[in-house]
Order: structure tokens, then sequence, then C-alpha cells
């Protein structure tokens, strides 16, 4: 069928230092407010930072006529293209200290644009930093050191259109640079979406969540995104190629699976075959507050056992329930949702309910299905969701640290690391810092086997020494992880911040094997230099 015209791109204004759109930072005095809530932070926030108060160099690197037109040097497209958009990158900027602002920003629009791209900048010692929506929270697409002549950030999102419909089978080809939205809104009209909602949805990309295997929408059965490829085309500097668009294959080792998660040091995703679904007409939601957290542990591993499958079971304790408006009364708070886009989900919701309440759950009376939720705990749970980043940035600039990670585990395990990592971060945050730290834990996603435990962090850090802080704190968490055989990540990737873990977790046979595959692949080394892999 013919190519489907891409959805018209928000007239809002992305921060090119924090986080989303910049009419929804928090003021100065909303800041001021936040700060209060941690004691020994600054008296006034920061000043948000400016681009004509960063050094930008001149660029090192002048591209040929013929790739002229798809680079840019203006000072505002490389500065918003230096870093992701983690806590350490947003109080760099704060503090003026951005790290390596790429040379050059390109912007193609097709395959052989990128490839043109790659062979150029390999013949001249150019590092290329693919970039999506840049909402790495992991240092993965910022340039590290000074082995390479210049920087070229090469921006995809200018390849965002769906080019092809499989109404028999349920699929899409769909170009990599697709922010969320834009995705969505060409897949509206034919009654189908991909249903992938990570809480960067808005500021990611298709080829983001491909490259860095992300986690979306559900919290049970098919969320990370591999589950939803039938193939990938991908650009190398050595050659180009897509995988057979196929329902299913035992044909060796699958190829998609040495790109999914490669986070661009391999080659650069450019188009995918995606697995669609209809868009669901039946949802219901609900709460389950629970006094005893471990109690609560148990019900959410039955529920992941069971065969009800709910979209959404969020595990809030204590802390993240009380930050998100979900209880103001000590208690932990189950977040369960349903939906379909054949049958009614009541029932399903009805049984989840009765489970939790066996295993100790207060559950208000399941609401009729509707569109809206009308629990106020799942109301006040989906805006904090939501609004969070945005309040991470306003304690930024009040010189709070404020840090969030996510592993995975077996559930033998999970008790005894989220009490470790309650216990010893917090006790690594007070020796550095002099402060009691906050930290909350929610599972974002559940298994059968498993489940997925989400950390935030927040104290009062040392002025000036925000990053050192923070560093030291992720290290001290990773150290955690490693030892509780906890993965270093669930969804964030590897980046360059959970380098060393990622280390540590792979099996050395598979770190020859890739190696050997950048050799290959890369022989210039210019992929996203520091990621994965040295």
């Amino acid at each position: 069928m013919p190519a489907i015209p891409s959805a018209p791109r928000t007239a809002r204004t992305r921060s090119w230092w924090g986080w989303g759109h910049t009419d929804a930072h928090p003021d100065d005095a909303e800041c001021a407010a936040m700060g209060a809530l941690l004691p020994g932070t600054l008296a006034r926030p920061l000043p948000v930072p400016r681009i004509e108060g960063l050094p930008i160099a001149r660029p090192a690197v002048t591209p040929p006529p013929s790739l002229a037109h798809l680079v840019t040097a203006d000072p505002r497209a490389r500065a918003a293209h230096a870093m992701g958009k983690a806590y350490r990158d947003v109080i760099r900027a704060l503090r003026g200290r951005p790290g390596r602002i790429p040379d050059l920003v390109a912007h193609p629009t097709d395959d052989r644009e990128v490839a043109d791209l790659l062979e150029w900048a390999g013949e001249h010692g150019v590092a290329v930093i693919p970039f999506g929506g840049g909402s790495s929270v992991v240092g993965g697409v910022e340039y590290r050191g000074d082995a390479h002549r210049a920087v070229l950030s090469l921006d995809l999102t200018s390849m965002n259109r769906v080019l092809e419909i499989d109404t028999a089978g349920g699929s899409a080809r769909i170009q990599a640079g697709a922010l969320g939205p834009v995705l969505e809104e060409q897949l509206r009209p034919h009654g189908l979406t991909l249903r992938h909602f990570p809480q960067s949805f808005e500021f990611s990309t298709l080829g983001g969540w491909l490259a860095t295997r992300a986690g979306g929408h559900y919290a049970t059965g098919r969320t990370h995104i591999d589950d939803f490829v039938q193939s990938l085309r991908v650009i190398t500097p050595a050659a180009a190629g897509a995988s057979w668009r196929l329902p299913a294959s035992g044909a060796g080792p699958s190829p998609d699976r040495l790109f999914l998660g490669s986070e661009g040091a391999l080659g650069v995703i450019t188009e995918a075959w995606m697995r669609l679904q209809e868009r669901p007409r039946h949802k219901a939601s609900t709460s389950v507050a629970f006094t005893d957290f471990h109690r609560a542990l148990d019900a959410v591993r039955a529920l992941a056992q069971s065969d009800l499958a709910p979209a959404n079971c969020r595990l809030l304790d204590p802390g993240e329930a009380l930050l998100s408006g979900a209880s103001h009364d000590g208690s932990s708070v189950l977040v369960l949702g349903f939906e379909s886009a054949t049958s009614p989900v009541d029932d399903r919701l009805a049984s989840a309910v009765d489970l939790a309440r066996a295993h100790g759950g207060r559950a208000k009376t399941p609401p009729a299905e509707r569109d809206a939720p009308t629990d106020s705990a799942v109301s006040a749970w989906r805006s904090a969701f939501l609004r969070m980043p945005y309040l991470r940035d306003g304690l930024a600039r009040m010189g709070a640290v404020v840090e969030t990670f996510e592993t995975a585990a077996t559930w033998d395990r999970i008790p005894a690391l989220i009490d470790a990592v309650r216990t010893e971060v917090g006790a690594a945050a007070l020796k550095l810092t002099g402060h009691q730290a906050t930290i909350n834990c929610r599972l974002t996603h559940v298994y059968p086997d498993g489940a997925a435990p989400y950390f935030t962090v927040a104290v009062a850090g040392r002025p000036g020494d925000e990053v050192e802080v923070w560093d030291d704190i992720k290290a001290v968490a990773g150290e955690i992880l490693h030892r509780h055989r906890a993965t270093i990540t669930h969804h964030h990737a590897v980046g360059r911040d959970h380098r060393p873990g990622y280390d540590l977790q792979r099996p050395e046979p598979f770190a020859l094997a890739l190696r050997a595959a950048k050799d290959a692949l890369d022989p210039h080394r210019i992929l996203n230099p520091g990621v994965l892999l040295d």
C-alpha cells in the first residue's frame, strides 16, 4: 500500500537541558517548595541554564558539499544533542559542565544518506552517536573521551514514517526515527496500535526502543520491545541488510537479537516490521492497599503466576505510594489494570482483587468497566508517573541528588535485594552527604519467575559536587545488584553509566563474540564509542 503521511510535530518546545517540554518545568517557587522537603538543599534554585553560556567551540570538521544539506553546526542543535536526560546530565547542564558537545548534527532522511554519513565519518575519524529522542538516562547518547577527531550526532527523527501496514498479519513497517506520538497517530486511523508506552513515550523513538530493549506499557506478558519485532533493517559501516519478516524461526541464532540492545554500537537501525494489535476497547482498573509490604510481594507473585495477565500490576512501597499520592496512611499500594480489544475485563479484575485480598490486601469493590479510572489511588499514581521526571529536574535545581535505577531478579532474591538497597544505599548516601536519603521502591514489571524493582533515591547533595555523589551512589547500587545476581538494568539500557555492571554480568565467551562483531561491522570504531565495549 502507499506510504502513510507522517503525523504533524508538536508546537511545544523541548528542553535542551532537562526532561520534556519547557512549559511543564517547575517554576522557582515550586522548586523551592520541593527543596524544603529535603533538609540541606540550596536556599534558592540554580538558574535555568542558557545555551549562550556554554563553551561551544567551532566544529573540528567540515562535511563535504554532498552531505552539507544534511548537517548543521547550529549551537542550539549541538547543545540539545550533547547529553541524554539522566540526573547526571541535568546537573552538569545546570552547573555549566555539559561535557563534549558534538561538532555537528545530521538529519538523514533515508538509508542511503545514513550510509553516506557513516562512510564519510569512517574516512575522517569522526565518532557517530545515533540519536533518537535523546531520553537516555544511562549516558547512551553522549561522547566521552578524546580518541576521535570530531563527533557527529546522527539524529534519525526525520525518518519518522509508517511506510506500510499489513492488516492481515497485524504488523507495520516503520522508520526508526518515529517518536511515540508520531508513530501512534499514523496507526490510529487503522484501528491499530503498537501499544508500547514507556515513561519516555513522548520523547523517544522506535529506533531508541529497539536499540535499548525498552520496557513498555504492560506489566506482565509481552512488555519488552523485543516481543513486538518481526524484522529489522540495519545500516552498518561494513554493510546494510534486513532480516526476513517471519512470525517465528528456528534458523540458527537470531540476527535481530544481535542488534536489539546494541545501542548503536554495531549499526544504525533504520526500519522495523513491528507486530501491532487492535486498540483496546475494554478497560478497568482499581487499587489494593497492604499494611505488610512482604505480603504484598507474595500477592504480586501469585498474580504473575496466574493466567489473569493484568496489563498493569505495579506495587508501590509506602514511600512511593505517599510520594505519588496513592496512599497517606503508610500502606503499600498495588495498582491493577486490565484491558482488551475483544472482550470485557471486569471478571478478570475481580479475580485479581480476590487473589490480592487472600494475601491481606484491602480493596474497593472493582469499578464498572470504563475508560477513565475512578479509583483515586490509580489516578494519583498515573499523574505522578508522568510528572515525576519534571519534579526530579526541579529537585536538581535545588542541589538535591536524585537517582533512579531499576533491575530484575528471581522471586527468591527479591525481598533481600530490596532490603539491601534500602539499607546500604541509605547508609552510603548519609556518609557521602551527611543527610538522610529518601529511598522508595516500586515493582514496574512482574513475571512468573521474578520481578523488576525500580528504586528512587533523593538526598541533599554537596553543592558543586553533585555528580561525584551521584557516581558514588550509582557504584554502591551496582555492587548490591551484582552481589544479589540482579541485572544491572531491566529496561534503561547499559549506555556508559552501567558499563561496569554489564561487564561483570555478561559471560566471557559472549564478550569475545561481541568484540568480534564490533570489529567486523564497525572497523573504524566510530559507532557510539564506549557503549557496551571499548
